[in-house]
């Protein structure tokens, strides 16, 4: 990871702590291009009552319409590995690169998005892990609607 991931990861960060302050799941993202935030955003299924408001997605609606150049030099931040529908959002748009904050508590579809040439970093951060752990125990019904099970 570069020092810019380091940073706009620490924006994720920032974003999933404000999901969990609003009593949501605790996820956050960022989408970044040529060193700028483009949109930043949490889980906000919970607040929103929405099935699809997932951090990478709240993060692409708060970018607003992208040109497909943008999009394609630009990197999605997100504290958690991407689930199958963030991960068609990211392939969708033909966003190249995913750095995840950590993928020990939800495997997402990382090797899929790799398998269409996306780059997957995994940051393994301790502090994604912990915020999601810790949520996961004291909300599992909402963890597993979430996730679809």
């Amino acid at each position: 990871m570069t020092p810019e991931d380091r940073t706009f990861l620490a924006k994720a960060i920032a974003e999933a702590r404000i999901g969990a302050g609003e009593g949501g799941i605790p996820i956050g993202a960022v989408l970044a291009a040529d060193g700028v935030v483009l949109g930043a955003g949490h889980n906000r299924r919970i607040q929103l009552g929405s099935p699809t408001r997932h951090g990478e997605t709240d993060a692409l609606e708060n970018a607003g319409r992208q040109p497909a150049t943008v999009y394609r030099r630009s990197t999605m931040y997100t504290t958690l590995s991407p689930c199958d529908m963030c991960t068609g959002a990211i392939l969708l748009y033909g966003i190249p690169r995913v750095v995840v904050g950590e993928n020990r508590t939800f495997m997402g579809a990382e090797d899929y998005l790799e398998q269409r040439g996306v780059q997957v970093i995994v940051a393994d951060d301790d502090e994604c892990v912990a915020m999601m752990e810790t949520f996961i125990a004291a909300n599992p019904e909402l963890w597993n609607e979430d996730i679809g099970e």
